[in-house]
């Protein structure tokens, strides 16, 4: 049984590998994500050149600026992306994209789908409330149906793109109804229309901005509902499978860092190689988890629970990493890159931060767990 890619997949991916390699944009792009910044000129300048080679949305028709190409390539071209920016995926491309294709109307693709292929606009998630997390169900920020648009009042939190993101994939509540979930459609909301404020969130992952936003009787017309009123709860449930496509570039690159490191100290102690080796398996475990989701998706099954088996399964192995990690580094390895002192330039306490927010964004662990239970196994979670 063969795991490594095509011969085509493969040239694919050095293609774009020393494309990202030689841009000039790359390194400024990294340090744009890190900074909490999120886009700025240089993210842009290299995602539109990205866009403009089709490679943000390699699977989608030509129409639309895609390449028809299968999702194994959707994941070669996130996981470079993820290598040399740090960035996990284009909420655009990975999430609101295929839902607007899949559910959207003609106009709504016309007008969204080049865009986002092109890489001149992005999306950020609206979906968590301060009552409403891991149970979306639960989400209150009311849209009242006007005839023509919809009036919106509420508040969303932990909206981390939405500093510099262009549109809100915003699901909100269009009907009181039991169960609660039937209740709530999908409504795309420009970001600069008024009655929307922005506040930032500033995270323990080294200054990671996320944000609060409010709503106070936004007017939005209702042509930007997606699919079917009512509907948007199995949307985005839809859309979460596409976000729990994870991306190892970075992660096995950290790993890669690592060992290199041990071997040019020479500290590489029989207990120090036994922890190395243990998570290099676990990092190929990781990899294959990775590579189903996207060949599952290929084949038209819909990866219900293997998305929920690959997060947690990310998430804790890469606090695995990070933990081994620090400890090898000894107490200069929590020093930020700031100091002179950190070693291998804070690359682990860096990771480490960032490994405490990735444990829970996207899906705890719990609830990643109870979905394994319920939908893979039968069980019963509550």
């Amino acid at each position: 049984m063969d795991f490594n890619f095509t011969p085509d997949e493969e040239k694919f991916r050095q293609e774009l590998r020393t494309f990202l390699q030689n841009e000039h944009t790359t390194e400024g792009a990294k340090k744009e994500w890190d900074s909490g910044v999120g886009f700025g000129p240089n993210f842009w300048e290299l995602i539109r050149k990205l866009g403009a080679r089709g490679w943000l949305t390699p699977t989608w028709p030509k129409k639309y600026g895609g390449l028809e190409l299968s999702n194994i390539y959707k994941y070669i071209a996130a996981d470079e992306l993820n290598n040399y920016t740090h960035m996990y995926h284009l909420i655009g491309a990975v999430m609101a994209g295929p839902i607007i294709l899949n559910k959207g109307t003609e106009a709504q693709k016309e007008k969204y789908l080049p865009r986002i292929a092109r890489g001149e606009i992005e999306f950020s998630l609206g979906y968590t409330e301060p009552e409403a997390g891991s149970d979306l169900a639960n989400l209150s920020i009311r849209a009242e149906d006007k005839g023509d648009y919809f009036i919106i009042s509420g508040q969303k939190m932990f909206n981390s793109r939405a500093h510099f993101a262009n549109y809100h994939w915003l699901g909100a509540r269009t009907q009181d109804i039991q169960p609660k979930h039937k209740g709530i459609s999908l409504i795309i909301v420009d970001l600069k229309t008024p009655g929307i404020t922005i506040e930032p969130i500033w995270t323990i992952a080294g200054g990671f901005r996320t944000n609060m936003i409010y709503y106070d009787q936004v007017k939005v017309p209702k042509e930007n509902m997606v699919g079917e009123k009512n509907k948007g709860f199995y949307y985005i449930m839809e859309a979460l499978d596409h976000e729990r496509m994870y991306f190892i570039g970075d992660l096995k690159s950290n790993l890669d860092h690592m060992i290199n490191h041990v071997k040019s100290t020479g500290k590489a102690s029989e207990d120090t190689a036994q922890k190395l080796a243990e998570l290099s398996v676990e990092m190929e475990i990781l990899r294959l988890f990775a590579l189903r989701v996207p060949w599952m998706i290929d084949e038209e099954m819909v990866p219900a629970y293997q998305a929920a088996m690959l997060k947690v399964f990310f998430a804790e192995t890469e606090q695995h990493v990070a933990n081994t990690s620090l400890n090898l580094l000894g107490k200069f390895g929590m020093l930020t890159e700031e100091s002179k002192l950190a070693p291998m330039s804070g690359e682990f306490e860096h990771l480490y931060m960032h490994s405490l927010e990735n444990l829970i964004t996207r899906g705890s662990p719990e609830i990643m767990r109870n979905i394994i239970a319920l939908r893979g196994l039968g069980l019963p979670t509550g």
